[in-house]
């Protein structure tokens, strides 16, 4: 076996050193023993085409894609996915050994595995969905939440053209609020979302009126710093059940290992301290 390439995996991105995912998933390459290594990969828009084909020739089996690449990898793919293609981005590649490239989002995946672990018991049929933001994580959210049966979403972005835009390519489950009628989208919400990057360091905060949340709402926020956010710490004020955002990243992580290095990680609190770098 001494002859056989180390595994290499990593994320590329554009800034990538903020990510969180190296330390993520070199916890896991420790853990189980396995000889690979998992890199912050800084790659511009210009040369992603030229380091995608490049990667597998040096012993990638795969990678994670962030900001601004999802989008673009999936027309410089050989395969893509069905979830993928319904999200319109890929946030995971793996390499196949006749050196095709194959993309998935494990990104809905993440989002829906958090929530169930989180809040057990979690029903997609309890009731309306509100989902606060409508970029690229609001899409894997919605397409994620009309997959497990939620039968309305309640969406509301600071500019309404991105929300509409979302109705449009998901249909009528979807039903558009105004930003100024936030509030009015999590009153009878069963399930409220902050897919927004309100209330993350360095961004604006979350101001969204809080008044009409029921403290039967599971809520969630795909922001993790701070781990406990102004709307968690709201919700969970009132009595509702939350669930912070880190799982998303941790669950959405471990598929991705699975086909890369061959083991399916464990998602726990060593994995979390991992990523907050405890």
């Amino acid at each position: 076996m001494s002859h056989d390439r180390i595994p290499l995996a990593g994320v590329i991105g554009s800034p990538v050193s903020h990510s969180r995912s190296p330390a993520l998933h070199t916890h896991w390459l420790k853990r189980y023993g396995i000889e690979g290594f998992y890199v912050p990969l800084d790659v511009a828009a210009a040369d992603l085409e030229d380091a995608l084909r490049a990667l597998p020739k040096m012993g990638f089996v795969g990678a994670n894609v962030t900001i601004p690449h999802k989008e673009r990898v999936m027309k410089l793919a050989d395969l893509v996915t069905d979830r993928a293609a319904v999200m319109g981005a890929a946030n995971t590649l793996i390499f196949r050994a006749d050196g095709r490239i194959h993309a998935d989002n494990t990104d809905g995946y993440g989002f829906i595995e958090n929530l169930r672990q989180g809040a057990p018991g979690w029903d997609a049929n309890a009731g309306p969905a509100a989902v606060i933001g409508a970029g690229g994580a609001a899409r894997a959210v919605i397409a994620s939440l009309i997959d497990v049966g939620v039968t309305e979403i309640r969406l509301t972005n600071r500019t309404r053209a991105r929300s509409d835009a979302l109705r449009q390519e998901f249909g009528t489950k979807v039903n558009v609020y105004d930003w100024v009628q936030a509030g009015n989208a999590i009153d009878g919400a069963a399930t409220v979302i902050n897919a927004s990057s309100l209330g993350m360091v360095g961004k604006p905060e979350f101001r969204v009126p809080l008044d009409a949340l029921s403290r039967d709402a599971v809520v969630t926020d795909l922001v993790y710093a701070p781990l406990e956010t102004t709307l968690l710490k709201h919700a969970a004020d009132i009595g509702c059940r939350t669930v912070d955002g880190l799982g998303m990243l941790l669950y959405q992580a471990a598929p991705a290992f699975e086909r890369w290095f061959g083991v399916r990680p464990e998602v726990d609190a060593a994995a979390r301290a991992a990523v907050l770098g405890e």
